[in-house]
């Protein structure tokens, strides 16, 4: 695929996560053997690692917990099948996030590499920093 092509659908895919897909709209993106790799972050301490079931699994949850979300990409680029996107990320939360309320918006600065194979992502690696909450 074209640096453009995979651009556009990186773009669509964050666009998609922002409007709150899930289910065959979101798997859409995904290579089957998708690995998402989530570094330590106020949110997540220990980190983890996500393959296609748990990604599913954890959209259908993001519903019930997220009442918004965000992506304002900063910079963006494309290095061989990889697209690279700083972002800062905004959420308000259903429930209460640390010392935040149900409701108000907590804020993080993330930077985020997705790998492609065939059109589908294959690799995701999340750097998340939460500004406090």
């Amino acid at each position: 695929m074209e640096n453009s092509e995979i651009l556009t659908l990186a773009r669509k895919h964050l666009a998609d996560l922002a409007d709150g897909k899930s289910g065959e709209e979101l798997a859409a993106y995904f290579n089957p053997a998708i690995r998402q790799i989530e570094y330590p972050n106020l949110l997540n301490p220990h980190g983890g690692i996500s393959d296609f079931k748990t990604l599913m699994d954890r959209a259908e949850k993001g519903k019930q917990i997220l009442k918004s979300q965000s992506y304002d990409v900063q910079r963006e680029f494309v290095s061989g099948n990889t697209v690279i996107f700083e972002v800062v990320w905004r959420g308000a939360f259903a429930i209460p996030i640390g010392k935040t309320p149900a409701g108000e918006e907590i804020k993080a600065f993330f930077a985020l590499f997705i790998e492609f194979e065939n059109g589908k992502i294959l690799t995701q690696r999340n750097y998340d920093c939460f500004a406090p909450f």
